[in-house]
């Protein structure tokens, strides 16, 4: 049991060291996290935190991918964005304070490592690397929520559509088969897009019978990633 505590801690700081923000620490800063610790297990839509409360640190993903969205006054889910391993969720509210302004949720079985916020201040006050990296997440999230405005705003449910499973396949990439290494329900899709489920339902049919994907229950294979970019209107 020792031997295998120690060979997980030793994974931990290796995926620390390697895949996270926290990549440019040295030994003695590393050591001052919790990687020692066995990371948190949560279930496929187990909350690991919830808006409006008040968080104390980050949470980095070390195995699964989460959701992070906010809840409309119709009590309707808009999922902004997914964290998957490597990625931190709650930095923001850590470092100015504030209360969480989105939610998070597990769409599959996940591992997490929570780094508490004083740890997370000291980092950021003595070492110019791990603050720039955070700031660059910060400037990259802005980004996305001013593109998301401006997709609402002007692009038709169907390129919104069509952008969004670009946007998987380039975040998660695809398995061997081809298909998206996420599934996701219809309902989680129209959460992403910003419509109903029935008109996701109804679009992704005709995008099959159109030849741009395939789809075998929540399975999606992109079949002609030009043409979805075309109709997204998008150049990357």
């Amino acid at each position: 049991m020792k031997e295998n505590k120690l060979q997980d801690s030793a994974s931990l700081r290796d995926f620390f060291r390697s895949t996270t923000v926290f990549r440019h620490l040295s030994e003695a800063e590393l050591n001052g996290l919790p990687l020692h610790s066995v990371p948190d297990t949560y279930k496929r839509g187990a909350v690991i935190y919830q808006e409006g409360s008040r968080i104390s640190g980050f949470y980095v993903v070390f195995q699964g991918v989460i959701k992070i969205y906010k809840t409309g006054n119709d009590g309707k889910d808009q999922i902004i964005r997914f964290a998957k391993p490597g990625d931190i969720m709650g930095f923001r509210s850590t470092i100015t304070g504030e209360l969480a302004c989105t939610s998070t949720r597990a769409i599959e079985p996940a591992q997490i490592v929570f780094v508490p916020g004083e740890q997370v201040t000291r980092l950021v006050k003595t070492n110019g690397d791990f603050a720039m990296d955070l700031l660059q997440i910060a400037c990259s999230e802005l980004r996305e929520a001013n593109d998301y405005i401006t997709d609402i705003a002007q692009k038709t449910v169907r390129e919104r559509l069509a952008e969004v499973l670009l946007q998987l396949k380039r975040t998660f990439d695809w398995d061997a088969e081809q298909y998206l290494k996420i599934n996701l329900t219809r309902e989680e899709l129209a959460n992403i897009v910003g419509t109903t489920t029935e008109s996701v339902i109804r679009l992704l049919s005709e995008f099959k019978q159109q030849g741009l994907v395939n789809i075998q229950g929540r399975r999606i294979q992109i079949l002609k990633a030009e043409k979805l970019r075309l109709l997204a209107d998008i150049n990357y």
